[in-house]
Parts: C-alpha cells; sequence; structure tokens
C-alpha cells in the first residue's frame, strides 16, 4: 500500500499553499501550522513534508522556529526543505528537529557539497528534490531552470547514493488536476531501484491510488487536504 505523506508550506509562519510554484499565487490556510501538524499526528501520520516558502524564495533557511515547534510538540519525522544551501542550514535544519532533509538547488549546482552532506549525515538522511517543468529540473525555489532533463539528474544522484527522491510536476502542483502519472511511469521505466515519492497535483483517493499503480511507494498530499476534497480520515488506509 502506497504511504500518504501530507504537507505544509511555510510562509510568514503560517500554513500556505501555492498554484504552480507561483509565489505571488498563495491562500493562507492556517496560522497555526503546529496545530495543523497536530491533526495529522492525531489520525495516526507519522512523516510530514515540511517546505519552508520563505527559505527557498531567500536562498536560506528561514522558518526553523516553525520546525521546532512542530518537532516540539508532535513525535512525526519531518522532513525539512526550502533554502538549504551551505552547511549552516543544514545544521540548522536537523537542530531544530528535522529528521531528513530535502534539497534540490545543491544536488544540481553544488555537487561537491552535496557528496558531502552524504557522506557526513548518510544518505538515509538526505532527499533529494527534483522540481520538474517540461521534463527539465527546475531550482532556486522553482524560479531557474536548470536545462537538465529529469532522467539525467535522477540517474547522477542515485550513483551518488540518494535512494529517495521528491519528484514534483511544477505545472502540476497546486492545481488539483491529477498528478503527473506519464511522468511517473517515464522516470520508473528509465531509472529503478530507487524511492520516487511522486508529489503536485492531488486532488482525490482516486489519484493516489493511479500514483501506486504507476509504481510509487510514497506521494505527498497537500491542498486537497486544506480544501476538504481528502478528509483526513480518509488517510488511514494509507498510514504506514
Amino acid at each position: 500500500m502506497i504511504r500518504v505523506i501530507p504537507a505544509i508550506d511555510i510562509m510568514d509562519g503560517k500554513c500556505v499553499r501555492l498554484a504552480y510554484g507561483d509565489f505571488s499565487q498563495k491562500v493562507v490556510y492556517d496560522e497555526n501550522p503546529s496545530e495543523v501538524a497536530k491533526r495529522f499526528e492525531g489520525i495516526g501520520i507519522k512523516r510530514l513534508h515540511l517546505v519552508d516558502l520563505d527559505g527557498a524564495k531567500k536562498g536560506s533557511v528561514v522558518n526553523f522556529k516553525v520546525l521546532e515547534k512542530i518537532s516540539g510538540n508532535t513525535k512525526l519525522i519531518i522532513d525539512f526543505g526550502g533554502g538549504i544551501k551551505t552547511d549552516e542550514d543544514i545544521r540548522i535544519a536537523f537542530n531544530s528537529g528535522a529528521s531528513m532533509i530535502s534539497t534540490g538547488s545543491i544536488a544540481v549546482k553544488n555537487k561537491t557539497l552535496f557528496k558531502e552532506w552524504i557522506k557526513q549525515y548518510g544518505a538515509e538522511k538526505i532527499i533529494a528534490a527534483a522540481d520538474v517543468k517540461n521534463e527539465k529540473v527546475a531550482v532556486a525555489g522553482w524560479q531557474e531552470d536548470s536545462g537538465i532533463s529529469i532522467y539525467d539528474c535522477i540517474k547522477d544522484l542515485l550513483t551518488n547514493g540518494i535512494t529517495q527522491v521528491i519528484c514534483t510536476d511544477i505545472s502540476k502542483d497546486g492545481s488539483l488536476a491529477g498528478p503527473a502519472i506519464e511522468l511517473y511511469k517515464n522516470i520508473l521505466k528509465n531509472v529503478n531501484k530507487f524511492n520516487l515519492i511522486a508529489s503536485g497535483g492531488i486532488s482525490c483517493l482516486k489519484d493516489i491510488e493511479e500514483v501506486e499503480q504507476a509504481g510509487c511507494k510514497e506521494v505527498i498530499v497537500g491542498k486537497a487536504l486544506y480544501e476538504g476534497r481528502i478528509q483526513l480520515n480518509e488517510l488511514k488506509p494509507f498510514i504506514a
């Protein structure tokens, strides 16, 4: 059974969602991200995907206090991303309670540093975030096209020991228009023996089932939960 990982995106300390990665298309869903996290934990959720949108835009970790509060008030396994670009950023993330960090820009733009992090912290604590637009990887908070194909990017990541990759189709993110099923199928056909975590576009339980049928073992769900398209108690079969 595929596992659902709820997402909390943070901007100005609040729980928000963007549409298509556009910072100008922001909707605030809750003033207290820690309470949202506790509601997830309350139904048995064990893992949380926490994104520092301010950090992603700035290029350094900003909302670490939110991470501290969630990790202090819950027992959730938190993977934290957004703006992790330096040794200091990753240190802050882990010291603030992250169990894992996810990073996209460094994995593409500073491979030497990325390899050092894997060596220092272990591949199990580093998740590569491969954000995609037209099968090309985007970096810098989705604002910059790297020109690198998603297939080449993932193959390169795996040679560095990475075992988990969050793949977000930017054209689907926050759209509730359904996930990028064909993209996931193509990735898994071209590259195997890693955990592809699907992200973006989930609007209903059927979407989750289709992602599972495509071969993914985990899926990140955000806006569908906040908009009530998927009720929290409906996630119980997908809790591992």
